[in-house]
This record gives structure tokens, C-alpha cells and sequence, in this order.
């Protein structure tokens, strides 16, 4: 090779060497600027200088607190730092909320806090439950019909059979719209979303202030999510890895369900079911059992404390008063079941996240094979069952 080539190849060599110390050092600096810059969760652990923060994903993280970070306590919903109580770390309590900034400086492999500002978990639960109280007493909703983004009205249908009623939420520039996150059920999951991500078929809930028979209401906070409605029996179920395996009647494919902590399940006593179904067809006051058979008897432990089968409204009450046979109010009275107590074979109805072969329970009812008479009613009962304030209203943001 000559003295020019030997140079040209030189020169190539160094070109090509430079480019790939390049190319490492911007995914390097890109593996940097993807580590989180700040930790969201509940605490879990506390040691003498460290803490176990969890954050609602799962993820956990080992955060180590010297003496230099700066920790601060405020309010549930509270954003004004300038108003925080500033706090030691011995103030510091499991099950307490935290967000933990985190310091860029720390040495590498190390999550070190810079600042911490946390909220108390008493605090927060009795927020939680006051909010919870809120959106039961000025909360509405139902699944969607309508959307007008121009004007920000929104028509729901609310409940089934003979309690069905047509439901104006109207929305202004001041209203918080939020979406539940395509695979969670958890208010806390819930994202702002324009109003033109509503969609006719969806599920929502708002609060605010209602007129006086709950045909409209002046939002102040919404939140919506398609969700998917399935009826079918048990082909397997695995208790361990909290799944189920449901043949959909409507499409004839099994679908997996996934079943976590937050779901709602329940199973319709027999006469329950057989009252439930005869309202949702239409008859007049509810319907009447077979044969005139009065209802059997419920055990006393299925019974909610308090309160007792009340033939004339169809449904549990405290101290067996008329609830007016409000079909949603039937099913948040219906004893609550556990995975386990499910049978293969049996049919179940559920409203889940969306999907195709796999899906996350939201609601779950049992002992509904006189519901499956009247589908089209029932997917609309527990529809608006699952958003309902009776049947699990949205927690509290935190």
C-alpha cells in the first residue's frame, strides 16, 4: 500500500472510530436522561437514612435521604409549596404519599433525595372519603349517547328498566375532564382529556351541581373510558394467577380476564335475579315471582348490616326501607364473592378495559343466568352499575 493510501485509510479509520465514540456517548447520554428525575408513590419502609418508595406501577425504589434533603408535608390536593410545613424525617410514616425529587449530582446507581414533600396517609384517606361522599351526592352518569363539543353537552342514559332517564351533563372551559388509561381502572390512573375524546358508548361520570329531579347537571369534573361489556360462562379458572377464562356468548371466543384487588364482584341471590330480570323486561313494579312463589329466604350473613330483604322495593335497605327498586342499588346491595367462590361453568356478566383476548375485570356479577334473558337491558344495567355511586364511584385524586 502506498504512502496516500495508507493516509486515506488512516484518515477513514478515525473517521469511523470518532463516529462510533460518538454514537456510544449520545446513548449513554440518553440511558442518562431516561432515568427519573423524580419518584411518585406511597412509602413502604423507613430506615435510618433511607426510604422504600412504591410507586402506583409497581415499581420500587430504594431512596437515600441525607441530612441536606428538604422535606416537606402538605395538604391532600394542596399545590403551593410556599404554605408547606417543613418536617424532620423521623415525621416521615409508612403509608404515607410522597413525591421525591431526586438529586441529578448523586453518584451513579444511587437514587438520592434532593427534596421530598409528603402527605400524611390519615390525611389523605379522610380526603379521600369526604370526595368519595362528594361525587355519591352531587355525581351523575351513565354511558354515553351524545357528544356536542360546540356547545360541551353531553347526553348520558342512566339505569335500565323502568328507572331509565335521560341525563344533560353540561361542561364549561373551567370543567376538569379527565380519561381513564386504556388498561387501568383507577381514578388515580385517569388523564385530562379534551371533550371530543368522549365518544358515544362510553361510560362516564361527572359532579356537580344537579337539578332537582337529576335530569341535568352543571359539571365542575368528568371522567370517561370505553370500556368493554362481556356475558358468558366460565370455561377455567386459575385462583393463583388471579385469572379467569370467560367464553363471550356474543362474539363465542374465550376471553382471559385478569381480576386485581380493585375489581368489584357479586352474585345475584336467586330471587334477587329473578325480580331484576322481570323489571329490566318490563314488568310493572318489578315483576312477580313464579308460580307465586314468595322470595326464599336470604341468609343473614349475606345481609348488609343494618339491613334486611325488602320484597317491595326488590332489593336490600337499611331497616327494609322502600329504595324505590332502583336497579343499581339492587346490585351494590348483592352479596360481595371472592375468585374463588366462582364455579366453572357458571354464566357471569362483567364490564372490563378494553380488549380482545385479554381484558381487566372492572365489574363482575354471578348468578345472572335470568339477566341473560333481557341482555340488552343488562349490559346497560351493569354498565352504569360500575361508574355508579352505589357500585363504585371514582376515588379521590390523590
Amino acid at each position: 500500500m502506498n504512502s496516500k493510501l495508507k493516509n486515506r485509510y488512516s484518515l477513514l479509520m478515525t473517521q469511523a472510530t470518532a463516529g462510533m465514540v460518538l454514537m456510544a456517548a449520545t446513548v449513554l447520554v440518553g440511558a442518562q436522561t431516561q432515568a427519573p428525575s423524580r419518584i411518585v408513590g406511597t412509602i413502604t419502609a423507613i430506615s435510618s437514612n433511607a426510604l422504600t418508595v412504591k410507586t402506583d406501577q409497581g415499581q420500587v425504589h430504594q431512596v437515600q435521604v441525607p441530612s441536606t434533603a428538604a422535606l416537606k408535608r402538605i395538604a391532600p390536593g394542596q399545590r403551593d409549596l410556599s404554605t408547606a410545613e417543613t418536617i424532620q424525617f423521623i415525621d416521615l410514616a409508612i403509608g404515607d404519599r410522597a413525591l421525591v425529587k431526586l438529586d441529578p449530582n448523586a453518584p451513579a446507581g444511587t437514587e438520592e433525595a434532593l427534596q421530598i414533600v409528603a402527605v400524611k396517609q390519615e390525611d389523605l384517606a379522610l380526603k379521600q372519603q369526604k370526595d368519595r361522599e362528594d361525587w355519591q351526592k352531587r355525581g351523575a352518569g351513565g354511558l354515553v349517547k351524545s357528544v356536542d363539543a360546540g356547545t360541551g353537552t353531553i347526553v348520558l342514559s342512566n339505569g335500565a328498566g323502568a328507572t331509565a332517564k335521560t341525563v344533560t351533563v353540561h361542561t364549561t372551559k373551567t370543567t376538569m375532564l379527565k380519561r381513564y388509561a386504556p388498561a387501568s381502572v383507577r381514578f388515580d390512573d385517569a388523564q385530562p382529556a379534551p371533550i371530543d375524546a368522549i365518544h358515544a358508548g362510553d361510560q362516564l361520570r361527572a359532579r356537580g351541581q344537579k337539578n332537582a329531579d337529576g335530569t341535568e347537571i352543571a359539571a365542575e369534573e368528568i371522567v370517561s373510558g370505553s370500556f368493554r361489556n362481556i356475558s358468558g360462562t366460565i370455561a377455567s379458572l386459575d385462583t393463583a394467577g388471579s385469572t379467569l377464562i370467560v367464553k363471550d356468548l356474543a362474539t363465542k371466543k374465550q376471553v382471559t380476564i385478569h381480576v386485581t384487588t380493585d375489581a368489584q364482584m357479586r352474585r345475584l341471590p336467586d330471587m334477587m335475579a329473578t325480580m331484576l330480570a322481570a323489571q329490566l323486561k318490563g314488568a310493572p313494579g318489578g315483576g312477580a315471582p313464579p308460580n307465586g312463589m314468595a322470595p326464599a329466604p336470604i341468609a343473614q350473613a349475606q345481609r348488609p348490616a343494618g339491613g334486611q330483604w325488602s320484597q317491595s322495593a326488590g332489593h336490600f335497605g337499611p331497616h327494609g326501607e322502600n329504595g324505590g327498586g332502583d336497579p343499581q342499588q339492587m346490585l351494590s346491595h348483592a352479596p360481595a364473592v371472592q375468585l374463588a367462590d366462582l364455579k366453572k361453568g357458571e354464566a357471569v356478566m362483567l364490564v372490563s378495559t378494553e380488549g380482545t383476548a385479554e381484558v381487566t375485570a372492572i365489574t363482575l356479577l354471578a348468578g345472572v343466568e335470568p339477566l341473560l334473558e333481557a341482555p340488552a337491558a343488562s349490559q346497560n344495567l351493569l354498565a352504569n352499575w360500575s361508574m355508579s355511586g352505589g357500585g363504585g364511584a371514582p376515588e379521590a385524586a390523590q
